[in-house]
């Protein structure tokens, strides 16, 4: 068959050449995962207004978090390069194995909350953006380096944590109401026996690599009674929400039994305390958001 005949033939690009792989490590800098879990909250503060937004600010704000928060995760990677070598789980990163430059995450963060606030501002209003510079700047500026510096950096790291719902509430109000606050108290309790759980199963490495976390400066006895205290301060946020309004019984039920079953996690004892509570924060925050958005009220 003459050349000219022969049917051409898309060659897809290799998924492991030099550039693909650059391309995967930029991307990893964000935490796909992390950002992931923060645009469901977000999507849900959204859904849970009491006015539905228009579509031009749903798309802008959801994408916009997601820049904020990318922004947030590379500046983290750019910070904790250190860090990070000296710890098993996070080694192979990008820059603590050198596959991509400082400067290059430092230039990824910088880019990314540059799109991220203007667009927030223009599409969610002043308030969605200025919330979300004071996440960023919390994140960044003040709970990576306190890591190193005192065990209450996980109640700053919290405030950031907590925020996206309210983003995604305010964006469709333009103003900070209770119910609001009441999803802020919820995911912040939440997180706190959650990372609790991480930091007692890796005590000893998050102390050789600095960072003074819960267990590893006032004991395991200590940081499990925090993270109880935390669970029933989860529990009790998530009541407040049908009194102000958002949630119905299915959700009250739904919300008693995932909290019940959290601060069982938190009370158990034995070596697999670490492992049950971890797994119990997984599972309760999706089955509770998702029972107030399906039992949610506009």
């Amino acid at each position: 068959m003459p050349a000219a005949m022969r049917p051409s033939i898309a060659v897809a690009p290799r998924t492991d050449s030099p550039a693909w792989r650059r391309v995967r490590d930029v991307i990893a800098l964000t935490k796909p995962r992390v950002t992931l879990m923060v645009l469901l909250t977000a999507a849900a503060g959204l859904h849970l207004a009491p006015q539905a937004p228009p579509a031009k600010v749903v798309v802008v704000t959801l994408l916009a978090i997601g820049l904020v928060v990318s922004s947030a995760n590379a500046f983290n990677m750019w910070l904790e390069r250190d860090v990070d070598a000296r710890m098993a789980r996070t080694r192979n990163r990008p820059l603590p194995a050198a596959r991509l430059r400082p400067r290059t995450a430092f230039s990824v963060a910088v880019v990314l909350g540059l799109l991220a606030l203007p667009a927030l501002a223009w599409g969610a209003g002043l308030l969605t953006a200025a919330l979300a510079a004071l996440a960023l700047v919390a994140y960044v500026a003040v709970y990576t380096p306190m890591k190193a510096l005192s065990p209450a950096a996980l109640l700053v790291g919290a405030v950031p944590g907590a925020i996206p719902p309210v983003l995604g509430w305010t964006a469709a109000t333009n103003r900070l109401d209770p119910p609001a606050i009441a999803l802020f108290a919820l995911l912040f309790a939440w997180q706190v026996p959650h990372f609790v759980a991480i930091a007692v199963r890796r005590k000893d490495e998050y102390a050789a690599a600095g960072l003074r976390v819960l267990p590893a400066v006032h004991g395991e006895r200590v940081a499990r009674m925090h993270a109880a205290g935390w669970a029933a301060a989860t529990l009790a946020a998530s009541w407040a929400l049908p009194a102000l309004g958002l949630g119905g019984m299915a959700y009250a039920a739904t919300a008693t039994l995932a909290g019940g079953l959290y601060v069982a996690a938190t009370l158990s004892r034995g070596e697999r305390w670490a492992t049950r509570t971890f797994v119990a924060s997984l599972v309760y925050l999706p089955v509770v958001l998702t029972a107030l958005v399906l039992d949610g009220s506009r």
